[in-house]
């Protein structure tokens, strides 16, 4: 049986989950494709689920996994949070990582946070942010992140629905160069890539991580947001898998 190069998906979010769309960034003739639902996230249980879910415990998860499937090495791919995910695990890992793809780089700095959840992008996306902020009460808009934190944890359901409804909207009406109609009503998320205009992770953050790793290749891509689905960074992610599979020897090994 001819040997498939393992790829590991880290979805974005956190809590985005993956679909079957996801696979189409890798040849299925060349790669093995695992698509790994984070806790709480997908098809993991328990669903939305806070306990005991931190970047750490996904980062024990993610090891687990690889072990179970008995892979000795894999490649990682991941996009916004997911990028920070596969930034963190190869840290811890990196003997076990042969290569990543990343696009839309977060690395989970509070400028980055303050920039997209306390008012920085309402100055690219005012109208969309207005309903986001009228949302909480003016005494709580200190902190965005506290607030919604607060409601998204409640005991009532129906406050729990109503953040994570405007939350999303928010996020969804922000992720794309072009509006998306079709994706801000399915309301989903979802080598080193990112768009020129990507306003919920910043070209900044990618910059500096190009700037404390030259060695990778580094691609803006011009006519694009945040969001992977957009023609350009589609294209890129596809090519990025492409060019690995030329470095790849027969038993995956560069």
């Amino acid at each position: 049986m001819a040997y498939h190069q393992p790829v590991v998906f880290f979805h974005g979010g956190p809590g985005a989950g993956t679909s079957g769309r996801d696979r189409r960034y890798f040849d299925p003739d060349f790669f093995r494709i695992i698509l790994f639902d984070q806790r709480g996230a997908g098809k993991s249980k328990p669903h939305a689920c806070l306990k005991d879910n931190t970047t750490w415990d996904l980062i024990k998860d993610i090891e687990k996994l690889r072990k179970h499937l008995n892979i000795e090495k894999w490649q990682v791919f991941g996009g916004s949070w997911g990028s920070t995910l596969a930034l963190a695990y190869t840290q811890a890992y990196a003997e076990r990582v042969t290569g990543m793809v990343l696009r839309g780089i977060f690395l989970l700095r509070k400028k980055e946070i303050d920039w997209f959840y306390e008012g920085g992008a309402a100055t690219i996306y005012p109208d969309a942010w207005e309903s986001f902020r009228d949302f909480i009460p003016n005494e709580e808009r200190d902190n965005f992140v506290v607030a919604y934190g607060k409601r998204l944890n409640s005991n009532d359901l129906r406050k729990q629905k109503a953040a994570a409804k405007i939350w999303t909207t928010w996020e969804m009406m922000t992720s794309h160069l072009l509006p998306n109609e079709g994706y801000m009503r399915r309301g989903q998320d979802d080598l080193f890539s990112l768009g020129r205009y990507d306003v919920c992770c910043p070209m900044i953050s990618a910059w500096d991580l190009h700037k404390a790793w030259p060695e990778a290749d580094f691609k803006v891509i011009m006519d694009a947001g945040h969001s992977a689905t957009e023609p350009g960074i589609t294209a890129e992610l596809v090519a990025a898998n492409e060019q690995f599979k030329s470095l790849y020897g027969d038993n995956g090994q560069f």
